[in-house]
């Protein structure tokens, strides 16, 4: 039986051109060699598995080539095949994760002087150099800094802030980057041709996603794949072989919480959880998808890492996203991933989350609809059926200004002037089309005040005087609401008598109303806290109601409630007022104060 070998090995790139995703690496040091710039120390930093090694390698047999090509080795001379065959002694690797004591470095130093046999150049490559001890860094400074002109040294890291500076103010500097998703599938699918493997791009995709940027990762998931799914590596075959959530579960979340439906989000997520997947992952593959479709919408889905197909599924579901939901989801996903780690019960954090992204998307789904039910709405008749037409109502009649009083029915014609245009006196014969083409016009103005449209931007105090209004008056759909010109006249007279109300069973409530101030319909009071704000805000209906029938008001009025720190009530509630209070609910309290001849301190 032949021996397998991973394709991390197999296909480890042995020319700068083969070497995936770093292309300002191989240029510069194809350049570098072609006009014979080399320096004597680099420093090759970057994550896990793209190439570090790999590229020290390359760089190794090209500097001693016979017969360099534009920078590359040729691969033919014996220099080439001695390094080919693992037998050049022109190359040294040290692994300093093992060897990074002060003997191992002097060990080095003695390897340095000797001159190479054969090619020009002694390459010391140096893995995981930031592994090494402060003494071993210490006693290589001088070696690094000023080597012999055959030594080469090549240190690569994947943690470069733990270098001391002294070690890095002596090399040249290359940091590699993390492999594109992009260069990742183009890769795996070269290699899945040359094995005669069959995969379709949502699984190539999904293994270099999984693999974080690193082309190691990559190939050591494609050979588990292909263990798995034999010579067809499909979709959701990947998906199990890798234990990772597949993209329709989060597709199919996302529809769920746009739609409100957050019984049928928390149902998946217990799938989720019964495929023995954690809560965490869930929440930050989530959190990672509702990103990509934010990115998704417009020129910034460069920037979403994904390939063919899964692309226009993005587009596609983007489209039906509203940006403040994702915005609102994407927010509260982090809170709870930021939370979850130090959670005792994961599960109901998630669901809780779960149920307000659903939240936003309800809303605006109220939102569509409200937006279209006012569209829906019929225009009201504003006189009796005169000339019959296709769209007649029956007989609600509704004023065409909110200024003047309410007209009875009988007189439909006669409203006050307006904004909008007068009605004509009748003609000796009239003629159905001006009558038809004057009711728009006269609807205009009482169109603003149905009850749809005029909620959508009303207080609360205006919302239950019309409440109150409609109830009277037996009407549901066309509401006019009255206006009082002497509306902050009757606010200011009732002042003393509403604060003599208070006095006698709120009696907290009596110095901020005594600097009651009444502008237009707008009664506005000054409170020293945030908590006496909250408090009187809260009740905010009962006083604007009670406000209302003491003035004997029709017309909606509004309660502003101001918080300023620094003033402060301007009567205090002394020990008499208290003791007025309490007299005023129990009278024989009154008889035992003359009885005791009691003081009221």
């Amino acid at each position: 039986m032949e021996n397998f070998v991973v394709s991390a090995r197999k296909y480890r790139p042995a020319t700068f051109a083969s070497v995936v995703g770093q292309r300002h690496i191989t240029s510069t040091l194809k350049n570098a060699i072609e006009r014979g710039q080399l320096a004597h120390a680099y420093l090759f930093c970057g994550p896990r598995g793209v190439g570090k090694t790999t590229c020290a390698r390359i760089f190794a047999k090209a500097i001693n080539c016979q017969n360099p090509q534009h920078g590359e080795a040729c691969n033919e001379c014996e220099s080439c095949r001695s390094f080919n065959e693992g037998r050049s002694l022109n190359v040294h690797e040290l692994d300093a994760a093992s060897n990074n004591s002060v003997d191992d470095i002097r060990n080095l130093i003695e390897q340095v002087r000797i001159i190479p046999q054969q090619g020009s150049y002694s390459v010391f490559v140096i893995d995981e150099v930031h592994m090494l001890s402060a003494a071993a860094f210490n006693a290589f400074l001088k070696t690094l800094e000023e080597p012999p002109h055959h030594a080469i040294f090549i240190l690569a890291t994947t943690e470069k802030h733990k270098i001391i500076p002294t070690i890095i103010s002596r090399c040249q500097i290359y940091d590699f980057n993390r492999i594109r998703v992009e260069d990742g599938v183009e890769y795996l699918r070269y290699i899945a041709t040359k094995e005669g493997v069959e995969a379709d791009d949502e699984a190539l995709n999904l293994i270099s996603h999984k693999a974080d940027g690193g082309m190691r990762d990559a190939l050591s998931m494609f050979d588990k794949a292909v263990s798995f799914c034999g010579n067809k590596l499909s979709y959701k075959d990947v998906a199990a072989t890798l234990n990772v959530l597949d993209y329709d579960t989060y597709f199919s979340a996302t529809d769920m919480l746009l739609a409100g439906r957050y019984v049928d989000a928390l149902m998946l997520f217990d799938q989720v959880l019964s495929r023995g997947f954690s809560p965490q992952v869930f929440i930050s593959g989530l959190n990672a998808h509702m990103r990509d479709l934010l990115m998704s919408k417009g020129p910034a889905i460069s920037l979403v890492e994904f390939t063919g197909s899964l692309v226009e599924r993005y587009k596609e579901q983007a489209a039906r996203c509203d940006e403040a939901f994702l915005f609102g989801a994407i927010s509260l996903l982090t809170e709870a991933d930021g939370k979850i780690r130090q959670s005792s019960n994961q599960r109901l954090l998630v669901e809780l989350g779960l149920m307000k992204i659903a939240g936003l998307g309800q809303k605006k789904n109220d939102e569509v609809a409200s937006l279209s039910l006012e569209v829906d709405v019929p225009l009201p008749e504003l006189q009796p059926a005169q000339q019959p037409t296709s769209a007649q109502q029956p007989a609600p009649v509704a004023q065409p200004a909110p200024q003047p009083a309410p007209q009875p029915v009988a007189q439909p014609v006669a409203p006050q002037p307006t904004e909008s245009a007068p009605v004509p006196q009748p003609t000796p014969a009239p003629q159905p089309a001006p009558v038809v083409e004057e009711r728009p016009a006269e609807v205009v103005a009482p169109r603003v005040a149905t009850p749809r449209s005029r909620r959508m931007g009303m207080s609360i105090g205006a919302l239950l005087s019309e409440e109150v209004n409609t109830k009277a008056k037996g009407e549901v759909h066309d509401v006019v609401e009255e206006v009082d010109p002497n509306c902050e006249a009757k606010l200011t007279a009732i002042k003393a008598q509403f604060v003599e109300i208070l006095s006698k069973g709120r009696m907290r409530y009596v110095p901020v109303f005594e600097t009651m101030t009444v502008s237009d319909r707008v009664v506005r009071v000054v409170v020293p806290s945030r908590e006496l704000f909250e408090e009187i805000m809260r009740d905010k209906l009962e006083w604007l109601k009670e406000i209302q029938k003491l003035a004997g008001l029709k017309c909606s009025i509004d309660l502003e409630v101001i918080v300023n720190e620094a003033v402060r009530i301007a009567r205090p509630i002394t020990i008499e007022d208290r003791l007025r209070h309490l007299v005023g609910k129990n009278e024989r309290l009154k008889e035992m104060i003359e009885t005791l001849v009691l003081d009221a301190e």
